[in-house]
Parts: structure tokens; sequence; C-alpha cells
């Protein structure tokens, strides 16, 4: 028995939502293969792919329930399929970065002090910063997290440090319990002269480092979460060069433009790459080629120039083998 409710949706089969789709003017001509993508990616979720396809009444200002004429439901799959390819890409593209992270900020407090992340007094300013109503410092609300980590974790050289070193883990063996969001907050609250020697290596100021960690958490949250990606404006804009930089980093100019979209988020993961030597970066300019593009949703809806295969950042790519970068 279905459910009547007026306050909530009726429920429609796999093969009823592809005749609303039909009914609403959406082209389907494979019906058994529509039912049974489907069948596997949630209606909802698609919701989002052919979204741009509806027709928009100008005067009124609103989003209709019908679709423009050309769209299909052909294109929809295509520009999931895209979207869920370019979110693995992302996920195993942004996993060295964050080992390299990783890598040197342990190193580089390491310098300092064994166990700086549990001495708030030997971090940078931003540790004492005060976060939320309840008056927590930033390391207050980050040492929680972090304890929390070491109580669920199970690796070996947990337990080793726990049995043999009252639980004090070196800031080289803590960085490994710590995911992303807590490595981003800690390289905020490190010393300066930790958190510029990192940036050094990655060729930004601490600043711009301090906000590329954020956007690229963010998506590499989307990434893990399933959610849209090729599509979407992203909340934080990573800063980029000052419009009054008398030497601008030419390879930050790519994507000047687009820092809100998701071809500045992969600039973001391409630069890294070359500068940190992590790979010769070709992964993700052979995907972008791949893109289907359609007049709805047509490639530079991502935020790429025109010419962003010749563009410096995205060129080197495939000459980076040979260590021109």
């Amino acid at each position: 028995m279905r459910n009547s409710s007026p306050n909530t949706k009726e429920f429609k089969t796999f093969s009823e939502q592809l005749a609303l789709l039909q009914d609403r003017g959406m082209t389907i001509p494979d019906l058994a293969a529509a039912e049974a993508f489907l069948c596997r990616v949630n209606y909802y979720r698609l919701s989002g792919y052919w979204h741009p396809m509806r027709r928009f009444d100008s005067e009124r200002r609103v989003v209709l329930d019908s679709f423009q004429d050309g769209a299909s439901f052909g294109i929809v799959t295509e520009l999931y399929d895209f979207d869920e390819k370019l979110r693995n890409a992302i996920f195993s593209s942004l996993a060295p970065v964050e080992m390299a992270i990783r890598t040197m900020l342990g190193h580089e407090l390491g310098r300092i002090n064994p166990t700086i992340h549990l001495c708030p007094d030997l971090l940078g300013a931003q540790a004492t910063q005060r976060s939320g109503e309840e008056g927590n410092t930033r390391y207050d609300l980050w040492i929680q997290k972090y304890r929390t980590q070491i109580r669920r974790s199970k690796e070996d050289f947990v337990s080793h440090h726990n049995e043999k070193y009252d639980g004090k883990l070196p800031i080289w063996a803590a960085v490994e319990v710590m995911d992303w969001g807590m490595l981003s907050h800690l390289y905020a609250m490190s010393p300066n002269i930790t958190q510029n020697r990192i940036a050094n290596s990655c060729g930004l100021s601490s600043p711009q480092l301090q906000s590329w960690l954020k956007s690229l958490n963010i998506l590499r949250n989307y990434s893990a979460h399933h959610a849209r990606v090729f599509n979407r404006v992203y909340d934080i804009k990573p800063k980029l060069n000052r419009k009054d930089d008398p030497n601008p980093n030419v390879l930050l100019t790519t994507f000047e433009d687009a820092k809100n979209r998701v071809f500045g988020q992969l600039s973001m993961i391409q630069y890294l790459h070359l500068k940190l030597e992590l790979s010769p970066a070709v992964q993700l300019p052979a995907l972008l080629a791949t893109y289907p593009d359609n007049r709805f949703v047509p490639f530079s809806r991502l935020g790429a120039p025109s010419n962003w295969q010749t563009t410096p950042l995205w060129q080197s790519a495939s000459s980076s083998q040979n260590g021109s970068f």
C-alpha cells in the first residue's frame, strides 16, 4: 500500500519515474537500459545532472518542471559517468598530496619538539584563537579530535607507544592518525617558521597554502561522499596571486578566473603534483579530454578556458616527465 500522506511525495517505481521524465519532455530511447541505470543510481542523485536541461521562465525567474528540446537520458548518464570517473581521479590524485603534506608537517614540527602537538604554548598564534560559543580555543577543539582518533586507532605503532611511552606519540608518528581536516588545522596552528618552510616547498606563501588545504579538503569530502563535483560552485576560493604582485606565478594565473569552479580545484592538484614531483600529472588532463560536451552543460561550465590544454600549468603535464617544470 502506497503512502498517501499529503506531506510526503507519492512513491513511484523506476518505470514510473521514467514515465514522469518522458511526460516532462526528456527523450529516453532505451527504457530498459534507463531503468537498469535508475536501479543503481538514485533518481534524486541524477536530478542534479538533468537540472541544467530544465526550462527556465525568465519572466517569473523560476525553473520549470519541463525539459528543453533535446534533453535526453543519454546525456544525463554520460555526465554522471564522467563525474564518477572524476571523483575517483580526484580521490586518487589527492592521496599523494595528503601524504606529502603529512610527511612535511610531521618532519618540520618535529624539528622544534617531538611532542609539539601536545604543547599548545609551542604552537603558533592561531592555536589560542577562541572558536565557538563555549569559548574553546582552536587547539582545544583540535586536541579533542586528536584524542578521539588515538582511541579509535587500531594501528600497531599506536599500541606500541601506548605500552612503552604512555601513549605519547611523537609528531612524526602522530600525523599518521590525522585526517586531512586535522592536518589542515594543525598546519594553520603551526609556528610561522614551520608554515613557511612547508609553503616554500610548495612554491606558495603560507596564507596561500592554508587556503588550498581548506579548499582541497572540501573537494576530497565531496569525492569521498559521491557528491557531484563537475558542475558545482565551490564556496571557498583558494588564494592565488595578489593583484599587486610584481612577479606573479604564471602557473597560478592559469586558473585565476576559475577559483570556485572544478577546473580551479583540479588546477591546484595539478600544480602540487608537478611542484612536489608527486607524479607526471597526466591523469587529470587525460580525463578532462573525455568530457561529454553538450549544449546544456558545455565544457566551459567547468570553469576551464578554451585554451586550457596549452596553458603553462596543464601543458607542462606532458613535459614534466623530462623534468621541465
